[in-house]
């Protein structure tokens, strides 16, 4: 539709300026809407127009503008025609314009409705990741997550419809340090028939009282860290509860995204990385680039200067990975399975 007023005006300059229409296209271009103010809906610029050679690049500008503006009259396409700073303003007739709007409708094609627009002949068309969603597990879904879904969902969505491959993954926080609390707490808190009757509501309850024992209790500090060094050296025990953890809150999860009318191709996690987070931790100590805080932290130096002035920490004093470590690790690996020409990461809002 847009293509079809855009190609009409460009029809009508071809005539003024003695050029062909496709000459012309590239410097008429559409206006965004602005919901306070009106506004014209296409506009010329005459400085692409003196870059292209289509008018001379000397002069002055604002007079060819002016002296071009007047050379061209309303008609049933347009039905204002004004000039601004270089540019020449198009106002479309609003009677077409709603039209050619339902037009399609009634061609029944209201399901590809703007998708058959010249004005995406060159898209770029690939294979596109789409990472949204991503709650943490053992944890309830709540409005940030409501948030990315939706968001991510609209984006994976257009750029399908756009030709694109699209790949969904859910990537959940399924590994850190709020794991070894969650764990420690579910030791000394947890219940097993309580897990099975309402799950998420118990580790959300073991979680909180878990946290609040952590604030004055060095015994808790030490059985958190303890749990999650477990984890990270895969013994069994400590797997296997947290393995549950993860079950149970995929499959609540996924009722929520079916009551939502959204699916994933992948779901991915932090935890799926651990090996390859120690391949990220040897290739930049082979580049030099991995350095030891004075707190004994595993950093990286990222101030201009390298004076350790901003800083990126990817491994704790005791040897275990943040987040950090393993969404890099997550990156080079998705990359070289799926071959993407693009990864779009839609963040929670915070």
């Amino acid at each position: 539709m847009a293509c079809f007023f855009r190609r009409k005006i460009a029809a009508e300059l071809a005539k003024t300026l003695q050029q062909s229409e496709d000459a012309l296209l590239p410097a008429l271009t559409a206006v965004p809407v602005f919901k306070k103010q009106q506004s014209a809906d296409f506009k010329l610029s005459l400085g692409a127009l003196r870059i292209n050679g289509i008018l001379p690049s000397s002069g002055d500008i604002q007079l060819q503008t002016e002296n071009l503006a007047a050379q061209l009259k309303p008609d049933s396409v347009v039905e204002d025609i004004s000039v601004g700073p270089g540019l020449i303003n198009f106002k479309v007739n609003r009677s077409l314009l709603a039209e050619k709007l339902l037009e399609p409708f009634g061609k029944g094609e209201g399901f590809s409705f703007g998708l058959n627009s010249e004005l995406f002949d060159t898209t770029k068309r690939g294979t596109t990741l789409v990472e949204f969603s991503s709650p943490n597990i053992a944890k309830k879904f709540h409005a940030g997550h409501l948030r990315s879904t939706i968001i991510g969902n609209f984006i994976a969505n257009l750029k399908q419809s756009l030709g694109n491959n699209v790949i969904r993954m859910n990537y959940l926080g399924d590994w850190g340090m709020q794991f070894g609390l969650l764990g420690a707490g579910f030791n000394s808190f947890g219940s097993m028939e309580k897990l099975k009757e309402n799950p998420l509501q118990h580790l959300f309850e073991v979680y909180v009282q878990a946290n609040k024992e952590a604030e004055h209790s060095e015994d808790m500090k030490h059985a958190a860290k303890e749990f999650f060094r477990q984890l990270e050296q895969h013994e069994s025990q400590a797997m296997s509860l947290w393995q549950q953890f993860r079950e149970i809150t995929v499959k609540e999860y996924q009722h929520i995204y079916k009551r939502l009318g959204i699916h994933f191709d992948v779901y991915s996690g932090e935890s799926f990385y651990q090996v390859q987070t120690q391949e990220v931790v040897r290739e930049l100590q082979s580049q030099c680039l991995l350095k030891i805080s004075p707190k004994g932290t595993g950093v990286v130096d990222l101030s201009p200067n390298e004076d350790m002035s901003n800083i990126c920490t990817l491994l704790r004093s005791d040897g275990t990975t943040l987040y950090i470590t393993r969404d890099i690790a997550a990156a080079i690996s998705r990359k070289e399975k799926y071959c993407f020409d693009e990864m779009i990461y839609v963040c929670l809002a915070k």
